[in-house]
């Protein structure tokens, strides 16, 4: 399915003020950019900014004012595919009609499929937690269709 008319999507979460080098080579050529929260520092978001458009959610570290303005949860319309962006996959409340559900908190990557959604989590891209990966994901889009792929960084 990651065919060249494919819409590529940047998914990473739990940054916590980390931006790593890789990201900007890992991301270079994606058209959207979903950060699932923990995001850390607002200069996390300005640097993700140069290399896409970035939708964020808020985590629960994400505090003061700069955070203030990040929503909680975020509906994404990509195509006929529905993205539903949270950081804590416990707080969803399920809506039909997601394609997609991207969170984070875990600091578990994962990919899995249920009921015809696509589940999500990047992982942490930021600081290095017990013996958990540090990675992100890239998320494909053609048509009607959701693929997911994680990346593990060097961390």
């Amino acid at each position: 399915m990651r065919s060249v008319t494919a819409q590529i999507i940047g998914v990473i979460s739990d940054t916590h003020g980390l931006l790593r080098p890789e990201v900007s080579e890992i991301f270079k050529d994606v058209s959207l950019i979903l950060h699932a929260g923990d995001i850390g520092s607002f200069e996390v978001l300005k640097t993700l900014k140069n290399l896409a458009p970035v939708v964020a959610v808020r985590g629960n570290n994400d505090i003061g004012a700069w955070a203030n303005r990040i929503p909680q949860t975020k509906l994404v319309k990509l195509g006929s595919i529905y993205i539903f962006l949270l950081h804590d996959l416990k707080e969803l409340k399920p809506k039909p009609g997601y394609d997609v559900v991207i969170s984070g908190h875990s600091h578990r990557p994962s990919i899995s499929r249920r009921d015809d959604v696509l589940f999500l989590n990047p992982g942490s891209a930021g600081p290095r937690r017990f013996k958990l990966p540090i990675s992100v994901a890239r998320l494909y889009i053609h048509n009607a269709a959701a693929e997911a792929e994680l990346v593990e960084l060097r961390g």
